[in-house]
């Protein structure tokens, strides 16, 4: 896997990723200090305020940043959001307000709902071969992983000689560092598109996600992940804590066996898709979060949680890891930004939805009940994704343009009336519906 690292480009846009992350956990363990210095004990609704509007952050700009982004350069747009996002890491330990914080995180967030998909759209450019994108895809999810471990130790240290308003300085130089690294290299440049409108640009990731089978499965997947990742996100204190009454390191063992069956199956993917299609991979993972979940109703003590949790990571990294393949396989590159962003404001969207649903059902009606709840959106959300996601999903398809004259440029190679022929089918100007596989 680490193989392709030897690529420099790849390598610099790897540790610019890498030291952002960390960056960014560094951040999150400082607002959560800043909350509690500014709101005592209404820190909670605080962060649970910021954490709401981080994802309304995503999903409402990512879409419209990519309908600008297109006409940027890359890197220009890439360095931008990573300043501005310093700026206002920056800022963050001056706040004086509860309003201020949440300005700035909106700010931030916003930035980061640009950069994160123009980021990942880029990576198929600079890694072509699909065997070689896979590596990268596996490599992040682990830099994900890493990060969820790395950080609150890096900040616990880091604590122990500082105050807590400067580790904002480390998120500054994150950003800082992360700008620089992807100045010092050069990115494929957007490939040419037609003139559209600000909303035909919008929209269009949304428009061919949407008509797009694998990725109207895909969008199910992201269901099943959020509702079970919602559950190990949000209820693990409480479920140490409060039900089985240990400390919070308790709670940092668990989130870290999560996190290290989440790095496995990282590892192990790249050669399971070399044997295995993305729809089983996915759906196997998917499969087993569910099952995780319903055994989670019969949890007694700290052991067995974390065996559970670990599980449930294998399962997330497992259905989550592949969507990149799906993103490349469905789209030209010109419209992979667009693409990109659809899937992320769409992800966000379901986390958006089953985050509070997590938290409102373990306090009302107890954690076995949230664990069947949760679980049983998981099954719902198999279930539809493996109907609308076909089993026989090629990438090559024959197909008709019956609206096209005879001799356009686009059916010269066709077969018959000249209307008729075959290659990889993606929705595009030419294929705004997705063809019956028979006809």
């Amino acid at each position: 896997m680490l193989d392709i690292l030897a690529h420099r480009t790849y390598r610099h846009l790897f540790a610019a990723q890498v030291i952002a992350l960390i960056g960014t956990g560094l951040a999150t363990v400082a607002l959560g200090l800043l909350a509690f210095d500014l709101a005592g004990e209404n820190a909670g609704m605080v962060l649970g305020t910021a954490l709401a509007i981080k994802m309304i952050a995503y999903v409402g700009v990512a879409p419209v940043a990519a309908a600008f982004a297109e006409r940027l350069p890359r890197r220009t747009m890439l360095v931008t959001l990573d300043l501005v996002r310093a700026g206002v890491a920056l800022m963050l330990p001056f706040v004086s307000q509860i309003w201020e914080v949440y300005v700035l995180i909106f700010v931030l967030q916003a930035a980061s709902a640009a950069f994160t998909p123009t980021f990942q759209a880029t990576i198929p450019d600079v890694l072509p071969q699909e065997k070689d994108y896979t590596k990268a895809l596996s490599l992040s999810r682990l830099a994900y992983d890493m990060e969820s471990l790395v950080s609150p130790m890096l900040a616990a240290a880091l604590l122990t000689v500082i105050g807590f308003h400067d580790l904002f300085v480390g998120t500054v130089v994150g950003f800082l560092a992360s700008a620089a690294l992807v100045v010092s290299v050069v990115l494929p440049a957007h490939p040419a598109t037609q003139r559209r409108g600000i909303y035909d640009r919008t929209t269009r990731g949304l428009r061919i996600y949407l008509a797009t089978p694998r990725l109207r499965g895909l969008l199910a997947v992201n269901a099943a992940v959020a509702a079970a990742g919602s559950m190990v996100f949000v209820n693990t204190v409480v479920i140490v804590q409060a039900g089985l009454g240990l400390t919070q390191s308790a709670v940092a063992l668990a989130l870290a066996s999560f996190g290290a069956g989440s790095m496995v199956a990282a590892l192990v993917l790249p050669r399971l898709l070399e044997k295995l299609t993305d729809r089983s991979v996915m759906l196997g993972g998917i499969g087993l979060m569910v099952a995780g979940m319903f055994v989670g109703t019969l949890v007694v003590g700290h052991a067995s949680l974390m065996a559970l949790w670990f599980a449930l990571g294998l399962g997330y990294s497992t259905a989550q890891t592949p969507s990149g393949r799906l993103l490349r396989r469905s789209s030209h590159p010109e419209d992979r930004p667009a693409l990109f962003a659809a899937q992320f404001a769409l992800s966000h969207a379901c986390w958006l939805l089953f985050y509070p649903l997590a938290g409102w059902l373990g306090t009302r009606y107890g954690m076995p009940a949230t664990f069947v709840v949760l679980g049983c959106a998981g099954a719902l959300s198999m279930w539809i994704s493996s109907m609308v996601w076909p089993s026989h999903d090629p990438e090559v398809i024959e197909h008709e343009h019956p609206n096209l004259p005879t001799g356009h440029a686009h059916t010269q190679d066709a077969t018959r009336a000249g209307v008729r022929h075959a290659h990889p089918f993606v929705i595009d100007d030419h294929h705004p519906n997705w063809p019956n596989l028979g006809g």
